[in-house]
């Protein structure tokens, strides 16, 4: 074997649950409390200041060098220190960059981590407190990604720039994709997340224990309030929690000489990242995804698997369309366990750290169950920023593969698209945002004749309770100052 073969050897979950938001750690703490367990996992407590790389995942913290406070914490204050850009993607990213590094001989012993406290944040909120914020001062090392907007001026023009937007209108595009009634699809998403649920159940690490049911998921009410046309709370993902995880990355040459027995050892058989447009707008339609399906398959076929020979898989799960998108893509019954933790709705979501959380609870899985196999998925923006691993404690046939497929994805259609446009559409998609008083604003994805994208919206409550009961894909309409009504 390859002595450079890189192996993930070490995982840490962290789970902060307290009543007083000013009684527990910081992010940056929890990121060295996760450490620690990666390295008490791996064995060897002693092995974290041997560290040559720091590696944190962007958050919604204000930190500005928490690597190097994670470096110095645990011992190891020589270590390169590491930062990514936004998406949810960035933790197999940056697993993918980690292994290219350990493989080249750059690395050979890599801390990779992250964290939030948005519980404790939500409840300092509520009683108006200040959370402490450690000064991290210094700078990264250096970079991993590079940040790209990812909504334009034609979005930006009705709104139209958060997950929670974007998202159901994907929702209601496959819906129609699918020829599915409202209910009918209503209940056919609610039994895919209720199996997500019953995963979390068995997962310790996991933020909601609450057993639910289909209905309970998908049924609207004082505690699952609407949040968005389809979805009421409990289709999103969680972002109310604190957890931090933590991953020990090293060569197999390094491990051995750390002594780490050769049952923790889990090896990274290949990667693969893409993107699809940046921009919503720009898409050929809103219920693919062709960097899904070529950079899933490519990382597969480098592996020379198919999706029946995975016994494990962790689908990217902020909301029902990505998973759906993912699935169809790569070819996954979704009758099949698609998650490991339960995904970001009931095992959490600690907005881009989710991943390493499925990374953790795959390499524990894939320990128990020796050579099988195990895929993770990473999704960043609007289905924007994709990555893939494949994972097994069998050593890989051949050295760690990557490949970025971005010139394949590029071949693909695209649209353009129409920022003030007026005159008559048909709704392509659409979604209605709810407030504390009800519906409070319908958004829509529109082409115009000649096949261009523009969107629209609506305040008409009559409209938008309408939109909620009946099928408006495929409806025609006329826009006038960026307001749609039915033609």
């Amino acid at each position: 074997m390859n002595p450079n073969t890189p192996v993930v050897i070490g995982v840490g979950q962290v789970l902060q649950r307290v009543s007083d938001p000013l009684e527990g750690e910081e992010p940056v703490d929890l990121m060295v409390s996760a450490a620690l367990k990666a390295a008490a996992d791996a064995g060897n407590a002693d092995l974290l200041a041997g560290v040559d790389s720091v590696r944190v995942i962007r958050g919604a913290w204000r930190y500005k060098h928490p690597a190097g406070y994670v470096a110095e914490t645990i011992g190891a204050p020589q270590a390169e220190t590491v930062g990514t850009c936004f998406g949810g993607n960035m933790v197999q990213s940056t697993i993918n960059e980690s292994a290219k590094n350990i493989l080249s001989g750059d690395n050979s012993l890599i801390l990779i981590t992250g964290a939030e406290n948005g519980n404790s944040q939500a409840k300092a909120r509520k009683n108006d407190l200040t959370l402490p914020l450690k000064e991290t001062s210094g700078s990264y090392s250096r970079m991993i990604g590079v940040e790209e907007k990812m909504s334009n001026e034609a979005e930006a023009a009705r709104g139209i720039q958060a997950p929670i937007q974007m998202y159901p209108i994907f929702e209601n595009a496959i819906r129609h994709e699918r020829g599915e009634g409202i209910e009918e699809h209503q209940e056919r998403v609610s039994e895919l997340w209720s199996r997500f649920n019953d995963v979390a159940l068995d997962n310790p690490n996991a933020w909601i224990q609450e057993d639910l049911s289909a209905e309970a998921i998908r049924t609207a009410g004082p505690t699952n309030r609407m949040v968005s046309f389809p979805y009421p709370k409990l289709m999103n993902s969680n972002n109310a929690v604190d957890m931090s995880a933590a991953l020990l990355l090293c060569s197999v040459a390094r491990v051995r000489e750390l002594g780490i027995d050769e049952s923790k050892w889990v090896y990274l058989w290949a990667g693969t990242d893409a993107h699809d447009t940046y921009y919503v707008s720009e898409r050929d339609n809103l219920y693919s995804s062709p960097a899904i399906r070529i950079a899933g398959k490519r990382v597969l076929s480098m592996t020379g698997l198919g999706v029946d020979d995975l016994d494990y898989v962790d689908v990217y799960s902020c909301f029902p369309s990505a998973v759906q998108v993912a699935a169809k893509e790569l070819g996954l019954d979704d009758s099949r366990p698609l998650t490991v933790t339960g995904g970001l709705t009931f095992g959490g979501g600690p907005l881009n750290n989710y991943v390493m959380h499925s990374v953790a609870t795959m390499i524990d899985t894939l320990r128990e169950h020796p050579g099988t196999k195990g895929m993770i998925t990473a999704n960043g923006g609007f289905l924007t920023k994709h990555a893939f691993g494949i994972y097994s404690t069998q050593p890989p046939a051949t050295d760690f593969q990557h490949q970025n497929v971005q010139a394949e994805v590029d071949q693909e259609p695209t649209r353009e698209y129409l920022v003030d446009f007026e005159g008559e559409v048909v709704i392509e998609s659409y979604t209605v945002m709810y407030g504390p008083e009800g519906p409070m604003q319908g958004h829509a994805a529109c082409l115009t004749a000649d096949g261009k994208r523009t969107w629209a919206n609506t305040s008409d409550k009559d409209m938008m309770q309408a939109m909620t009961e009946s099928e408006f894909c495929g409806r025609r309409a006329v826009i006038n100052e960026g307001e749609f009504t039915l033609s």
